[in-house]
Formats: C-alpha cells, structure tokens, sequence
C-alpha cells in the first residue's frame, strides 16, 4: 500500500480559489476574528502530518488485529490508545469545537478537510473522534450550561469520548417504536434502562470516559417519534469538582463481529437505571440528536471520499509502476519488457473516473460545510434561512451520493491491482469491506434517497431544489464564454433535473408509491448534476492558469473527463425514474 499523502494541493484550492472561504468568513463575525489564512494553512498541514505518522500506519495492524471484548471490557487494537492520545493531544477532537469550552472553533469548512484526512488514514479509527464530535455538537447546542460546563472541555480535550446511542434490535430507522425507558428521579436526574446495538464507540480504552447520548421514553410520553427524549449518560460520574466518580450502570454486552472496520468498536450496550440527564427538551430527543446526526451524514459522506482518495493514491502508484502488455499505440516504454499499465485505455478510465469522482466530492462536501457554517454564524435572518434549507436539501445527497461514490471508487482502486487488490497485503481489499459501511450506518442510502424525495422536494414542493436550481442558473449566466464548455451540459443537466423534478411532483399527487421508486435514481442524477456544477466551478478557478502549474492542466482534463464520460450517466437514471413505480408491483409476495 503506498504511503498516504494529504491532498492539501486540493484543499487549498477547494477552501481558496473555488469557494474564497475568506470572504464568506469575513462576513461571519463570529468566524471573523477566529479564523484566518495562516491559521487554516498551518492547521491543514499538521493534521495532514499526524494523520500520515501517526494513524495510516497502524490502520492495517489495526485491522488484522481488530477490538477485542473481555466481561464487558473492550481493548482496541495495538498502537490505538497511543495514537489517539497524541490525536487528542493534537487538539484535533475539538478542531470545531466551541471555543468557550477549549475548543479551536474552526468552520466546517475547515474541520470537514480534518476528517477527509483522518478517515484517509483510517477509517476505524476516525469514528472514535468522529462520534466525540457530533456527540459534542449536539450538547453544545441542547444541553444546559451546567451540563456544557461539565462535559464540553473534557470532550474537546479528548480525555472523555462520546457516543450516540438509537438503535435498538426492534428498531432501527423506526426510533418512534423504541422501548428504552427513562424514569425522573427526585434530584432531577434520570435512570435510563434499556438496551442499544450498533453503538459506535459505545465502550473502548482509548480515553478515561464515555460521556453515551441516548434516546428513551418518559413514562408519560405520547407514542411514536414525538415522544423521544434524548439524554447524557456518562460511563463514570463525575464529581462537583470535575474528578471522575463512581461507575455508572451501563456496560457493554458484547461486541459485533463485522465485514470490515474491525478496529472501531461496534457495540451491545446496556444501560441498567444507569443516572442520566435530560438533554433540551422533554420530548424533543429526536430534534436534539439531529442536530447532531446532520453534521455527522455529511461526516459518513466524507468517509465516502477519504476512502476512494486513499484508493486512489494506492492506485495510481501501482498504475505507474506495474509493467503488462504493451499499449494499443505500440511500446511506450522500450527499455522495458513491457509498458506500466497506466497506458491502458481501461485503466485510465478507471483511474479517472476515481479522481473525477474524488476531486468533485471534495468540492461538494466543502460547499455543503459552508452551507453549515453560514446556517450557524451568520447575523443575516435571510441567509441563516437559505442555508438551513440547502443543508436539508443537500446532507442526503452528501451522505448517500459520497458513500455510494465512495465504494465505486474503492472497488475500482482494488480493480487497478487486478489479482493482488485481493490480497491483503496490497490494502485494497480492507478499504473496501471498510467503507461498505458508509451506505448503511446513520440512515441507509435508500432512506437517505427518500428522505430527499419525500421531505425536501415533495415536502417543499420543489421549493428547496429551485433554490439550489436558481443558484446554479445564476453562475452559468454570470460565467464567461471561455467557460461554454462547462456551462453548457450543466445547464442542460439542470434542465433535465428540472423536469425530473416537475414529474416525480405531478406523478406522487395520485400515486404515493412514486416518491419511493424513484427516490434512489433521483438522488444520484441530483449528485452528477451537482458534481457537474462543482466541477464547472472549478474548471472556472483554473481555467486561463494551466501553462502557470500542472495542477490546474490536471484539473481542466478531469473535469472534461467528468463533463464527457460520468455526467451522461444522469440519462439511463432520468429514464429509470420515469419508468414509474408499477413494475415494482407486478409480483404477488410470493412469486419473489
């Protein structure tokens, strides 16, 4: 496996010459005197040297090697709690944080490319910090001062870790039919008692806490999803002077045994009237926890794109070096028994699309985390609306479109190696059970597909998408005619989404089975369009720069690649969706 390197070329340019987040940060006052140019140059270089001398090479050791469960304790692999101290030591568990309580403050748009990073690296190891994270999102938005107070700069610090706690073995995507239960006590406090699967970090070795947020019921809560609450339970108390106490009665059952990330512990939680404390407001959980699982599906998206990159970097290092055959156009290398496989026609368009496919997720994970910071600081009523509701359009397809881009990419990387991306030496093969993963875990693809259909275009009544829509038409129409080559098939995909969109809307007000069949094929002709905008946008940054820096030749040729062999893809989805959903119901239960 070659040796991650940090895209940091690419984010710089992403941050810098495509989006000019300064500008928009400038304009953010509470961004305005925290973040700046060399605060943000200084900070993607040292993650980008921790992630690669510090996690990359324990990921594989890590994965031979996996978590380990001993009568409720669980071990993570060898070299894991050295390499999250010096992470956490690092500062980068809080790189978002609220700086109130110790944490840097960075935008999204700059914690997002810490992610892609950690993730490239390893994307086991990412999820412990990751669940940190959101778990601290939610509380520093929800949760009282005390609570803040309490829990916030020991999670930013990484001394304490954090977990989500939903699913329940019943229920999985239907929390309204959960059954863990939450008694008040005299003091204010609650006993939680139920049980939780699939928990993410739920028990480890890596810090000192576990501070676990989990959804359960009041006794007098109304049925369904309206009676979740949403509550911090810590594995160890913590007393009035901030020292750990007692242990609280919650434990791990027992581990998963999985397809891949075997160094992330996916764990059975019990939680027997363990102390918790409401978080927000009584019955309100579920928008609580949101807060925090927005951030994190557009986190699932980036592990999407941190594996293809890391793929990628494999790939193309063993196109270079691998000799077989010779090319079409006769020998290329004639001192040599055979030319590098990169001459290939087929390997190209695989490594192409890879880095197609990489370079416009990169860009649209950044513009969706710009979405978030505006949504966040911005002093703008009207802005803070227009964000919040392109963040609703957009985490879906960010969540799902990255991941399911991301085992495309994977699996095309492992494919390059031919027979040896099979074996376990090579890498390849643990990238992809790696991130299989990202399609299933904070909401399935197909719910994220329907979620997109359903809610925030039917919902709106397409009002979200013509917002994104009418953005689009504005840059094509402020575009000059150098760019014609761009921004005349993004226009006609708008077009074509356009009456995507109208279709799907006339067709669901009779037949509600239409916003379900074509809710996975709409999504992935909305992300080649979006891609298709964010590779327009950056052809626009370098284009007329191409003679100055390979880098930008390399961008222009990626995205005339993108524009010629991946967007036309939006017309065999466009003909699926106007299918219609009937032939999904032509068979009787049993004749599957």
């Amino acid at each position: 496996m070659a040796d991650y390197k940090a895209p940091l070329r690419d984010m710089r340019f992403v941050l810098n010459e495509v989006f000019e987040v300064a500008t928009t940060w400038a304009q953010l006052p509470a961004l305005a005197d925290t973040v700046d140019a060399e605060t943000v140059e200084a900070i993607l270089e040292e993650a980008g040297k921790v992630t690669a001398k510090s996690i990359a090479p324990i990921s594989r050791g890590g994965d031979e090697q996996g978590c380990r469960w001993e009568d409720t304790a669980v071990f993570t692999p060898d070299g894991y709690p050295q390499a999250y101290k010096t992470y956490a030591e690092g500062g980068w568990v809080g790189v978002g944080g609220d700086p109130i309580f110790g944490g840097m403050g960075m935008p999204k748009a700059v914690s997002a490319q810490v992610e892609e990073m950690i993730n490239s690296s390893s994307l086991a190891f990412g999820l412990y910090p990751m669940l940190t994270s959101g778990a601290c999102v939610s509380i520093n938005t929800h949760a009282s001062e005390a609570l803040k107070a309490t829990y916030l700069p020991k999670m930013y610090s990484g001394e304490w870790a954090g977990s989500m706690c939903l699913t329940e073995a019943h229920a999985g995507t239907d929390l309204g039919i959960i059954r863990t239960k939450a008694e008040p006590q005299a003091d204010g406090s609650y006993t939680i008692s139920g049980t939780k699967i699939f928990i993410t970090g739920g028990e480890h070795d890596l810090t000192e806490n576990i501070i676990h947020l989990v959804l359960a019921k009041l006794p007098d809560a109304p049925a369904g999803p309206k009676g979740i609450s949403l509550f911090l339970v810590p594995k160890f108390m913590v007393n009035a002077d901030g020292s750990l106490g007692a242990r609280n009665l919650v434990s791990c059952g027992s581990i998963e045994h999985k397809m891949g990330i075997q160094a992330s512990a996916t764990c059975v939680m019990n939680f027997d009237g363990a102390v918790g404390y409401l978080v927000g407001e009584p019955n309100r959980g579920l928008a609580a926890m949101f807060t925090m699982m927005n951030y994190e599906r557009l986190g699932v998206g980036i592990q999407g794109l941190a594996s293809g990159e890391r793929s990628y970097q494999n790939a193309i290092e063993y196109a270079r070096d691998r000799l077989q055959s010779r090319s079409p156009l006769g020998a290329q290398a004639k001192d040599k028994v055979a030319d590098p496989i990169i001459v290939h026609p087929d390997v190209r368009r695989m490594l192409l699309t890879m880095k197609a496919a990489n370079e416009g997720g990169r860009a649209f994970s950044t513009y969706v985390a710009t979405q978030l910071d505006i949504a966040k600081f911005s002093d703008d009523a009207a802005a803070r609306e227009r964000a919040d509701n392109l963040v609703a359009l957009l985490t879906p397809v960010a969540k799902a479109f990255l991941s399911d881009l991301g085992l495309e990419t994977t699996v095309l990387g492992q494919q390059v190696f031919g027979g040896h991306g099979y074996i376990r030496e090579w890498g390849q093969e643990q990238l992809v059970r790696d991130v299989r993963i990202t399609q299933i875990y904070e909401g399935t693809n197909g719910i994220q597909a329907l979620d997109l259909m359903g809610r925030k275009i039917v919902g709106s009544g397409g009002a979200f998408y013509t917002l994104f829509a009418d953005e689009i038409r504005a840059f094509i129409a402020s575009a000059e005619a150098t760019l014609a080559e761009f921004t005349k098939p993004l226009s006609a995909a708008v077009d074509n989404l356009d009456e995507l969109t109208a279709w799907v809307l006339d067709r669901a007000k009779t037949n509600p089975n239409e916003i379900g069949a074509a809710s996975v094929e709409y999504l992935h002709a909305f992300g080649y369009m979006a891609y298709a905008y964010m590779w327009a946008r950056m052809a626009k940054a370098a284009l007329g720069k191409e003679a100055e820096e390979d880098f930008y030749a390399s961008k222009l040729g990626t995205a005339r690649f993108y524009f010629a062999r991946l967007l036309p893809r939006i017309h065999s989805l466009s003909a699926s969706v106007k299918a219609g959903s009937e032939s999904l119901f032509l068979l009787d239960e049993a004749l599957f």
